[in-house]
């Protein structure tokens, strides 16, 4: 594109937003180039520059946004939309240039709602934030992801984000009524008021997890709850995994803990070991229960038969309680994996009579094709008929170009996932998909592949938003 109509565009982009919210300053194009990717950051890190947008644009609301769209819609110009920077999957980096839309102007909280039961924000408030506005009236959004202090409202919606007592709460498309979403075309839609209903199907569902490739959100209703009269924390070590497994799956179909959080072998011996203190040989799992003080002594008693039945051996509540405090440690420098390690969270899911089998076949598949692999893992998140595995794989010895150390990363990431779905997995559960395996979507979907085409092609003919992402 030429430096005339460059500019011209420019214009038309500070009219709609203000010039002080579109620029085209290098260091604010390189400051959003760069995500929580570990392609990106070592590309960076190897003196390489990520694409970068040509304009890096601020919204304040969605009448903003949909001017911009507007703009983008003329010229066909790529639009990317950015939250906090925090995603490890390349979801927000500007393959194409053209605009990146920042959201985090549209930050207001408009309504702490104690009778509806719900947080009204713009989509790019930090969710701590929202946090801290629903403790000021007494209440809580029980969303407490590792990111929680630096991610976005929208971020996690476009994801499918979760947090740490997702087990009882849900992910957050369980924490959300409505959504305000501007179309690529500009329109500005509103979703049901009521995010259970027979009113056709449910279109919060279909723009959470998009990845701003259908749209960007720009305002969202959050579910809020009471804060819990007594939270009680207890530590476990099993013996194997398959005890584990049905314990937690028994556990399941009487009552939901908040935490349910079970490490294999590799991971209690070293992140566990290390941060919450337990030095024996197993499996640990940590249970979080919550609410009245008299549900919370029933479901304790319920707790300590299940899991004595499978030989669990109890640790009493002071693991437990460490590793609440500390559970957002685990990813703080010095805990967590970094360059110029290689590493990457293949997290997938799939029901109980298929959740083992994969942890195996993808540990054996890792370290058998990529002998300077580590693999660990731990299972997060749980549900009624199965849970998530978090499974990492760590490499120390990364090559120097980063041309090769793409291409190993990719390659491990390739055999991870293929293995995880030739077993009955899924992609990923709740990091999305991105630019890092959009190519294993039609691996994964096959036919219905289609209907997510046919979404895309539909609401964004001019493939203008977030494009080459989800595998759109």
């Amino acid at each position: 594109m030429n430096d005339f109509l460059m500019d011209m565009i420019a214009s038309e982009l500070e009219d709609a937003v203000g010039r002080e919210n579109c620029s085209t300053r290098t260091i604010d194009k390189l400051t959003h180039s760069v995500d929580y990717f570990w392609l990106s950051r070592m590309w960076a890190d190897r003196g390489k520059r990520m694409p970068e947008g040509d304009f890096v644009v601020s919204p304040k609301d969605a009448e903003e946004t949909s001017k911009v769209l507007q703009i983008a819609n003329y010229y066909k110009i790529p639009v990317t939309t950015w939250g906090g920077g925090g995603g490890t999957q390349g979801g927000a980096i500007p393959v194409c240039g053209g605009i990146l839309l920042d959201t985090k102007r549209m930050n207001r909280i408009y309504d702490v709602n104690t009778q509806g039961m719900y947080i009204e924000c713009g989509a790019g408030a930090i969710y701590k934030h929202i946090e801290w506005a629903a403790n000021e009236k007494g209440y809580a959004t029980m969303h407490y992801p590792s990111s929680l202090t630096c991610s976005t409202v929208g971020g996690f919606l476009a994801h499918r984000g979760i947090g740490v007592s997702s087990t009882k709460y849900g992910k957050i498309d369980d924490m959300t009524l409505q959504m305000e979403v501007v179309l690529p075309n500009g329109s500005i839609i509103k979703t049901s008021p009521s995010p259970k209903h027979a009113a056709g199907p449910d279109l919060n569902q279909i723009f959470i997890g998009s990845e701003g490739t259908l749209g960007i959100i720009t305002k969202a209703q959050m579910r809020i709850y009471e804060q819990p009269e007594e939270r009680r924390f207890r530590g476990f070590l099993f013996h194997n995994m398959t005890d584990a497994f049905n314990a937690g799956r028994e556990l399941l179909q009487k009552f939901k803990p908040s935490v349910m959080r079970l490490y294999d072998e590799a991971e209690t011996a070293t992140l566990i070991k290390k941060i919450v203190g337990v030095q024996k040989k197993g499996a640990f799992m940590n249970i979080a229960i919550e609410g009245t003080k008299e549900l919370a002594e029933a479901e304790h008693k319920i707790l300590m038969d299940t899991f004595t039945k499978y030989g669990a051996e109890d640790l009493g509540s002071e693991y437990g309680e460490k590793w609440w405090k500390e559970k957002i440690t685990f990813f703080y420098p010095g805990y967590m994996m970094d360059l110029p390690q290689m590493f990457g969270t293949m997290d997938t899911i799939a029901p109980y009579d298929k959740i083992e089998k994969i942890y195996w076949e993808m540990k054996k598949a890792i370290e058998t094709n990529f002998p300077m692999a580590r693999f660990i893992a731990h299972f997060s998140h749980w549900y009624e008929w199965g849970c998530m595995i978090y499974d990492r794989f760590i490499i120390d010895d990364v090559p120097e170009d980063p041309h090769e150390a793409l291409r190993l990363h990719n390659a491990v990431w390739s055999c991870g996932v293929r293995t995880a779905i030739a077993n009955g997995g899924v992609v990923n559960d709740h990091h999305g998909v991105g630019i890092k395996l959009g190519r294993l979507m039609k691996e994964q979907y096959g036919p219905a592949m289609q209907v997510f085409e046919a979404l895309k092609k539909q609401l964004d003919p001019n493939g203008i938003m977030n494009p080459f992402k989800l595998g759109l």
